[in-house]
């Protein structure tokens, strides 16, 4: 399960953002929803289909090192001068948190609209929704197999599965404030390198036993471990480039970095196990490696004209919205295709077209009715209030 880490809010009012940044986050949100499509055939049914966005959960590590380079771009200069632990936990939670709550609203009510049932047909008890809820309104992870795990496969959040990885970036965010923001450079080189070895030894051992690093989306040990690393080195190396960046001139980065995110994701999956897991190779030389470079010439490059500067600037908005409100709905396509038998995309190109769509709009309307005014509100009540005279 790939999943969505906002990041480019996390700018100060007083630097200019990284455009095409914002429209590679949008690029990748938007690749999620269509592995989250394919997902829900592999889930749902036996019939062969179609292989496609086979490493589309990669999204989130590119999404932690988004998140990591435009938040240390964004603070580190401010601590002790214009910022404190407050006004910075103030900041995320405003920029982060209306979405959550209204991807937990949203899972609800698909969950009641589904019928209140576990996948195995199970009912579950309105008491329990109400607690899982509760739970999720405040981005509290539930425990595999307790009364308010509702859907019963052991997600984290079971009622927006994707989720987790908000639950990890808030973490990531505290250490930061906390911690990793007071590193020297050398300090900070040492713990990327310490993370990456660690994240290395998980991915090419197959320590979680999936063939892949996609951990961190329920609550036992391993996946906790690994959505950590998975979070944690990335989001440090992403803020030392952040302090080390010096951009270089490229036309087209927007395209390009677009393009290698696109064929990345689509590469088949790498089969083989001796003397270390493929896929896993593939992994960490697309988080080390490819990441940091697409990272870098987004930042490097600028928008040259009007139609490129409103396409990275609407997908960089839609982004967030449309990871964080898209999975509830792909809980009713998944439902609606294990009750039909159609288990191919053959089958169902044209509802899988209009679930995508669908959630497009969700989002929009989400964005500009609900997360905007939110959080304007938020930050004039909070954060930009005026003295009294």
């Amino acid at each position: 399960m790939a999943n969505y880490i906002p990041s480019s809010a996390a700018f100060s009012d007083t630097k200019p953002h990284y455009d095409l940044l914002d429209g590679l986050r949008g690029v990748a949100a938007l690749l999620v929803v269509w592995y989250h499509v394919f997902e829900g055939y592999a889930f749902a049914g036996a019939k062969p289909t179609v292989e496609c966005i086979n490493h589309g959960y990669l999204c989130v590590d590119f999404f932690f090192m988004l998140s990591g380079f435009v938040i240390g771009y964004a603070y580190d200069d401010r601590w002790n001068r214009s910022l404190t632990l407050k006004g910075f936990f103030q900041r995320r939670l405003i920029r982060l948190h209306p979405m959550v709550i209204m991807g937990a609203v949203l899972g609800t009510v698909t969950f009641l609209v589904q019928g209140s049932v576990q996948w195995d047909g199970t009912h579950i008890a309105t008491s329990a929704v109400m607690l899982a809820l509760l739970l999720s309104l405040f981005l509290i992870p539930t425990v595999p197999g307790c009364g308010y795990e509702v859907r019963g496969n052991g997600e984290m959040f079971p009622l927006n599965g994707p989720a987790w990885s908000l639950f990890f970036e808030y973490i990531g965010n505290i250490l930061y404030a906390l911690f990793i923001r007071r590193l020297s450079d050398k300090a900070l080189l040492a713990l990327v390198i310490l993370l990456g070895a660690a994240l290395g030894y998980f991915a090419l051992t197959d320590a979680s036993g999936y063939g892949c690093i996609g951990v961190g989306w329920t609550l036992d040990r391993i996946n906790f471990v690994g959505g950590l690393l998975r979070m944690l080195f990335p989001f440090t190396l992403g803020m030392f480039l952040s302090r080390r960046f010096l951009p270089i001139r490229i036309k087209g980065a927007f395209w390009i970095c677009s393009l290698i995110l696109v064929g990345l994701f689509f590469i088949p999956y790498i089969a083989g196990n001796t003397p270390v897991l493929w896929n896993g190779l593939f992994e960490i030389v697309c988080i080390a490696l490819v990441f940091p470079v697409l990272v870098w010439l987004g930042a490097s490059g600028t928008t040259t004209d009007t139609f490129s500067t409103r396409v990275c600037k609407f997908l960089g908005d839609i982004s967030f919205p449309l990871y964080i409100v898209h999975y509830p709905f792909m809980y009713l396509f998944y439902a609606w295709l294990i009750h039909t038998g159609q288990f191919s995309f053959g089958e169902t190109w044209q509802v899988a077209l209009c679930v995508y769509g669908w959630n497009l709009l969700v989002a929009f309307v989400c964005l500009k009715c609900y997360d905007e005014p939110v959080r304007k509100w938020l930050a004039a009540r909070f954060i930009n209030k005026r003295p009294r005279s």
